[in-house]
């Protein structure tokens, strides 16, 4: 296996028009790091790029699709650093509209374990394919992190009262309660059968004239993209007094302490 953090190649099975980016860091279900969400970044501007790549699927190695931030890395973060915590946000608001700024349809391949951040990623996707082992939510709470950005990625799917259960009591769904809430749009029987069917849904995708795709994507950005940055500057405010209070790190601490 390689030791990249992050691969990407463009899968043959679709004509080439198909690029898949695997978060790569199994032992960690996982969970990213600055440099893994800066080079998907890097990914998705080389994928936008490319009038080849008419597609893109995203997955995990292992039993994870992304367990979400690495917590080892952020309860360093001093408490009275503001920068720091505003500059954490500022990552995830790159990625997150590195992701949605792609005029390719983006088809998340879930092939198990999306929590947190990693679970915020899978919605932003387009489209979203798991198995029932999959398990999904917004456990941050449980870190004392706050959920904010979070619930922007939630509410238009769940509505504000499982938005609320899922930010507070930081549960995880199944994949057969994921698909039926609307968090995973195709369900199928076995996590070796999630990747191919994302490929196929990908390689459909990918066969229909790109400028009309383009254009849709365009539409859908521009409804909610003002909630987006509303949250992003409501995370930096929130996540700012929470780290300033020494909670999060506190939590974070507890938490890995547990692990080891």
């Amino acid at each position: 296996m390689s030791d990249e953090l992050v691969l990407a190649h463009r899968e043959p099975l679709t004509e080439g028009h198909t690029t898949v980016i695997t978060l790569n860091r199994p032992a960690k279900l996982n969970a990213w790091t600055t440099a893994m969400r800066a080079r998907i970044v890097e990914l998705f501007t080389e994928a936008g790029g490319d009038p080849d790549c008419r597609a893109v699927v995203l997955t995990g190695t292992g039993d994870a699709f992304c367990a979400g931030q690495d917590l080892s890395e952020t309860r360093a973060i001093d408490p009275a650093d503001h920068a720091a915590a505003e500059a954490w946000i500022d990552e995830f608001d790159v990625l997150y509209r590195a992701l949605r700024g792609i005029d390719k349809p983006t088809v998340a391949a879930v092939n198990g374990v999306a929590a947190g951040s990693g679970f915020q990623f899978a919605l932003l996707s387009d489209l979203r394919v798991g198995h029932p082992g999959v398990r999904m939510g917004q456990p941050e709470v449980r870190s004392g992190i706050p959920s904010v950005t979070g619930i922007w990625a939630m509410w238009d799917i769940l509505g504000k009262a499982r938005t609320i259960e899922f930010t507070l009591t930081g549960d995880l769904v199944d994949g057969s309660e994921a698909h039926r809430l609307g968090l995973l749009t195709r369900l199928v029987p076995e996590r070796g059968d999630v990747l191919p069917a994302a490929l196929d849904l990908a390689a459909s995708l990918a066969s229909l004239p790109p400028g009309a795709v383009a254009l849709t994507k365009a539409r859908l950005r521009e409804i909610d993209d003002a909630a987006l940055t509303d949250a992003v500057a409501a995370a930096k405010e929130v996540h700012t007094r929470a780290y300033a209070s020494g909670e999060p790190q506190r939590e974070m601490e507890r938490f890995l302490a547990k692990r080891r």
